[in-house]
């Protein structure tokens, strides 16, 4: 199992955050630097292949990034967290609930979805795989026309320059073997309504309004899922709310976890 690169801040009860595809563990540092001051001891992986963190040499498969993530927490000596997840974080957090269910006292789910891909969704992550691998140098101008204008709401694009740059050196960074392994697990993997319907722990989801990757029938989907779920809506903002409007998204969280903490102390 590949070590993963990991940031920690705080201490006390820990909450691990997972970052969106195609960045690394840096996309939380606003919502780590709040929640650790909050009382929480906050573990940022660098998913694999991103980052600081090796890609793994098995076949495409979420399954082996949550294990990655599940191992990085039993050599902590973690036996339960709080897990949260923006999009692919999302769709990893889910898959450790499907693995571990053991190890989660609450979801925070950040603009993803629990739905597989469609046939037609499947096909657009290969042909984006193949574009990457054949022009591997190609792959930031790649990303940065089919993959950027989904990360960041119309607002954002218009009028918030430095989260626009910030969203292009992460891309820029991308590895075009990276890029096409998790497009590829991504593509595979299962619907997760059902792990949300069995998951026995508070739950916050929180939306862009200007999310067009995850849209908000998707939300009401897992919303109805799971009875013990808050959803919190960040106007003005895309895919990535958490660096779109930073204070918003941090202020549900920490205001969630807050619950979560009475919840495991009453």
């Amino acid at each position: 199992m590949s070590t993963l690169h990991v940031r920690e801040a705080g201490q006390g009860a820990a909450v691990v955050l997972l970052h969106a595809f195609p960045c690394d563990g840096r996309l939380w540092q606003a919502q780590t630097e709040s929640i650790a001051a909050s009382g929480w001891r906050v573990v940022v992986p660098d998913l694999p292949g991103f980052g600081s963190s090796p890609l793994p040499e098995q076949a495409p498969d979420l399954d082996v990034v949550a294990d990655a993530v599940i191992d990085l927490l039993a050599r902590e000596g973690t036996d339960r967290c709080v897990l949260g997840g923006v999009s692919l974080g999302g769709y990893v957090a889910m898959a450790m609930m499907r693995r571990r269910p053991d190890l989660v006292a609450g979801l925070m789910l950040c603009d993803t979805k629990a739905t597989a891909d469609d046939e037609g969704a499947r096909a657009n992550r290969e042909r984006l795989a193949m574009l990457c691998l054949d022009t591997p140098s190609d792959t930031a101008r790649i990303l940065e026309q089919a993959v950027l204008p989904g990360l960041l709401g119309g607002t954002t694009r218009s009028s918030r320059p430095d989260v626009v740059k910030r969203v292009l050196g992460w891309l820029s960074e991308a590895d075009a073997d990276s890029v096409a392994w998790y497009q590829r697990a991504m593509a595979g993997r299962p619907d997760s309504l059902a792990t949300l319907a069995d998951a026995a722990v508070p739950t916050l989801i929180v939306y862009g309004d200007e999310d067009t990757l995850s849209p908000r029938a998707e939300q009401d989907l897992m919303v109805t899922a799971n009875p013990d779920t808050q959803l919190v809506v960040v106007p003005g903002a895309g895919h990535l709310a958490l660096i779109e409007d930073a204070p918003a998204v941090t202020a549900a969280m920490t205001h969630f976890l807050g619950l979560v903490r009475d919840l495991q102390t009453s």
